[in-house]
C-alpha cells in the first residue's frame, strides 16, 4: 500500500470523508483500495456504513474490533458511526438526517486533524442527501459500478442523476459507464481499476492447497458470482478432463447457480479452493497456466471493469476473457472467447503460447501494461482530480511534490 503509519499526507490541510458501500472488513472491494492510498495526499476518513438499527443494536452489544488494520497509515481513519446513528429505510427524512448527522461527525474528525478544506467523497447514489449540508469545499462522485444490478443496462436512475448532476466531478471505472454517464457531469473523468503490481509481480512460493493440483490449470481468482458464464464453466470442465480448472474466491450465488456450481465442484478436474486475503491471493495467478475471466456478457458486465485484469496481467501468466467492453481494448494482451468452441480454442492458444519462443516477450508485455495500471499511478490521477478542484494552489503544489513511486 503507498504510504507508511506515521507518514504525514503531502497536503495535511485537505480532508477527505469517503463513504464507501462496503464495511472495512468485508472482501475487498475498489475503495478499500483508493481511499487508504488517497491518504498519501490527504487526511482521509472512511466512514463505515451504518447498520440497520436492529444490527446495530446487535453489534453495539458484541462489540466487534475491526479487522485488517495493520499498516495503514496515520492519515487514514475509519468512523465507525455511534450505535445511536443507525440506518433506517423508512421514513425517509428520519434516514437522511442520520446520514447527514454522521457526516458532520465525519467532518469534525477531519478538522480535527487540522483540515481546512474538506472533500465529499461519494461512492453510492443513495448516499445524496449527504451532498445537502455544503460543509465540503468539493464533491466528488465515484462510480465503480453498473449500480442498477441489472442484466440490461439503464440509464442513470433519478436518484444517480441528481448526484451527479450535484457533484462538482465524476470519476467512473469503465469506458462502459463513461460512454453512457458523461453527459450528466461535465467534469467526469475515467480512472480504472488498479494493481499492486509489485506485489504480483514478485515471485511467489506455490501455496499449499494449489501445489498438488495437476497442470495445465485454467484459473480463476475472485468472487465466485452470478455474472460469471457458470453454464460455459461447466461445459468447459466437462469438455476437457485433461485440464484442471481453480476458483480461488468466496461464493457468492443465487439458488438457482448454486445446483450448477455444485455439479462443478464434484467433477474431479474442477477444484474450489474458498476465500484468501487480498495478500493471499496475490500468489495464485503465477502459478496457473493460464488466468481467465469467463464473464457473461449483458448490460451489467460491459459496464463493469475487473479488478483482476491488471492483477492476472502483472503475474505475467497468459488470460482468456469474455467479450465485455472494457476487455475490448486490451485483446492484443489476451485471448477474447465467445461460447464453447470459441473458449476451448482459446485456452489451447493461450496454453501452447505459454511454452512457446515468445512466452518471455509476452509476458514481459502484460507487465509493462499492468505497471501503467499501478494503483500508484491511478491514486495520484484522482488526486490531481481534487486538487484541481480546490483550487490552482492545491494542484501546483500537488504538481511540485509529485512521488507517487516514492517509497
Amino acid at each position: 500500500m503507498n504510504g507508511r503509519a506515521g507518514q504525514a499526507p503531502l497536503l495535511p490541510e485537505v480532508g477527505v470523508l469517503g463513504l464507501p458501500y462496503h464495511h472495512w472488513g468485508t472482501h475487498w472491494m475498489t475503495p478499500h483500495h483508493v481511499l487508504p492510498r488517497l491518504a498519501r495526499y490527504f487526511n482521509v476518513v472512511w466512514l463505515e456504513p451504518a447498520h440497520h438499527w436492529r444490527e446495530t443494536v446487535q453489534r453495539a452489544l458484541r462489540t466487534e474490533p475491526l479487522r485488517g488494520t495493520d499498516g495503514l497509515p496515520e492519515s487514514f481513519e475509519i468512523y465507525r458511526p455511534e450505535p445511536w446513528l443507525p440506518h433506517f429505510i423508512r421514513p425517509a427524512w428520519l434516514s437522511d438526517a442520520l446520514l447527514r448527522e454522521r457526516v458532520r461527525r465525519g467532518f469534525a474528525k477531519l478538522r480535527a486533524r487540522g483540515c481546512r478544506k474538506l472533500v465529499l467523497h461519494l461512492w453510492y447514489p443513495t448516499f445524496e442527501a449527504a451532498l445537502h449540508r455544503r460543509e465540503h469545499d468539493l464533491s466528488l462522485y465515484h462510480i465503480d459500478d453498473e449500480y442498477s444490478f441489472t442484466k440490461d443496462a439503464v440509464n442513470a436512475s433519478p436518484q444517480e442523476a441528481r448526484v451527479l448532476e450535484a457533484s462538482d466531478r465524476a470519476i467512473v471505472i469503465s469506458p462502459g459507464l463513461l460512454e453512457r454517464k458523461s453527459g450528466i457531469n461535465p467534469h467526469m473523468s475515467m480512472v480504472p481499476e488498479g494493481v499492486d503490481s509489485a506485489l504480483y509481480e514478485r515471485v511467489a512460493p506455490e501455496p499449499a492447497d494449489l501445489a498438488p493440483i495437476p497442470r495445465p490449470r485454467i484459473g480463476y481468482t475472485g468472487v465466485l458470482k452470478r455474472q460469471l458464464d457458470w453454464q460455459l464453466l461447466h461445459e468447459l470442465a466437462r469438455r476437457h478432463p485433461q485440464w484442471s480448472f481453480v476458483y480461488v474466491g468466496p461464493r457468492s450465488l443465487p439458488p438457482e447457480l448454486n445446483t450448477i456450481a455444485d455439479a462443478m465442484a464434484a467433477l474431479p478436474n474442477v477444484h474450489m479452493l474458498g476465500g484468501k486475503t487480498a495478500l493471499e491471493l496475490a500468489s495464485y495467478p503465477q502459478h496457473f497456466d493460464v488466468c481467465t475471466m469467463p464473464y457473461v456478457v449483458d448490460g451489467y458486465t460491459n459496464n463493469i471493469y475487473p479488478l483482476k485484469l491488471h492483477e492476472y496481467l502483472a503475474g505475467g501468466r497468459p488470460i482468456a476473457a469474455s467479450r465485455i467492453r472494457s476487455l475490448l481494448d486490451f485483446g492484443h494482451l489476451i485471448h477474447l472467447a465467445t461460447g464453447a468452441d470459441e473458449w476451448s480454442a482459446a485456452l489451447s492458444e493461450a496454453l501452447a503460447g505459454a511454452a512457446g519462443p515468445g512466452a518471455g516477450a509476452a509476458t514481459a508485455a502484460r507487465r509493462a501494461v499492468a505497471r501503467q495500471h499501478d494503483w500508484n499511478e491511478l491514486i495520484f490521477k484522482i488526486a490531481d482530480i481534487i486538487a484541481k478542484g480546490l483550487g490552482p494552489q492545491f494542484s501546483a503544489r500537488l504538481e511540485r511534490i509529485d512521488t507517487r513511486f516514492a517509497a
